[in-house]
């Protein structure tokens, strides 16, 4: 909380001093842009990433409930909108600052607030780094349920509802994550492979909110208009993500598809494995291995 609402009072302050960036609200000119101009398909992918974190959120959903997540996504989403705000009032004031190379989202702290921003930015990134951890825990746990992955140890170490632990998982995302930064070495490269993971991600979503859709039978004229209006603007950032491909976008790429191979051959290995074993009844088994055993004292009795 104390995060966002630095961010959201810090760029509200320079957004009062531009009340024109309000505009930024008006579709229109976003799609004036990219129609009048092709090229500009590549902003989307360029500032996809600032439409990014819902999923971090929705992570949590089993660990903190519904209604947590709907109040927390409001009062994020408007710190984060303020922020944005700031950033591009700041950068309309001062252009000249761009070339020096100055980022918006420290240049519109003050000089004396600038080492405690990092401070806490810094904080702020290692928190958010538990809803990656989290989330990673509880979609290992699901896979091992449908049978999608192999068995890993899992500790409960409360008894607060979704609580767990998987050790194997927590060592792979630090040597994951500390091979990525030796990959690459700098944030903005990691960018590229983030923003195209994420946007095949929302592609996957939409897919499952169909099926769930077609399950509960709703209409399939409302169905269509849900489909049109979430690949319209999931396919836009898809595209434009896809030119990040050769600059780190493989790497999400290669990731993916480790996984899913695993994960297919657990599955159909699994499947070959049922149809080779022969299942039993053990209560039957006891109850005619008995009636045998006692069939043979009585003959035993009979010849004696």
């Amino acid at each position: 909380m104390l995060w966002f609402l630095t961010i959201g009072i810090l760029g509200a302050f320079q957004a009062v001093q531009s009340p024109e960036i309000l505009n930024a609200l008006n579709p229109y000119y976003a799609i004036r842009l990219i129609s009048n101009h092709p090229k500009a398909l590549i902003i989307p992918g360029a500032v996809f990433l600032a439409t990014t974190g819902a999923e971090a959120l929705y992570s949590d959903l089993g660990h903190c409930g519904v209604k947590n997540i709907r109040i927390s996504w409001i009062f994020v989403k408007t710190m984060l909108v303020l922020n944005y705000f700031g950033q591009s009032a700041w950068v309309l004031n001062s252009p000249e600052n761009l070339k020096h190379n100055f980022n918006p989202f420290f240049g519109i702290m003050p000089h004396w607030f600038v080492l405690q921003g990092i401070i806490l930015a810094t904080l702020a990134a290692i928190i958010a780094s538990q809803a990656l951890i989290s989330g990673s825990f509880t979609l290992i746990s699901e896979a091992i349920s449908l049978n999608l992955w192999p068995k890993l140890t899992i500790v409960y170490p409360t008894e607060q509802k979704g609580q767990l632990y998987v050790p194997a998982i927590n060592i792979f995302l630090w040597i994951a994550s500390t091979s990525v930064i030796l990959l690459f070495k700098e944030s903005s490269s990691m960018e590229a492979a983030y923003g195209l993971s994420i946007s095949i991600t929302m592609l996957m979503t939409t897919m499952l909110l169909i099926l769930y859709l077609q399950r509960i039978k709703l209409h399939k004229i409302l169905i269509a208009l849900v489909v049109l209006l979430f690949f319209f603007i999931e396919g836009l950032f898809f595209v434009a993500n896809l030119q990040k491909f050769t600059h780190g976008g493989w790497f999400a790429l290669i990731i993916a598809i480790c996984f899913s191979v695993l994960m297919y051959a657990w599955y159909n290995g699994r499947l070959i494995k049922n149809k080779l074993m022969k299942y039993s009844n053990l209560l039957k088994i006891f109850i005619t291995t008995m009636n045998i055993n006692h069939m043979k004292k009585n003959l035993k009795n009979g010849l004696n």
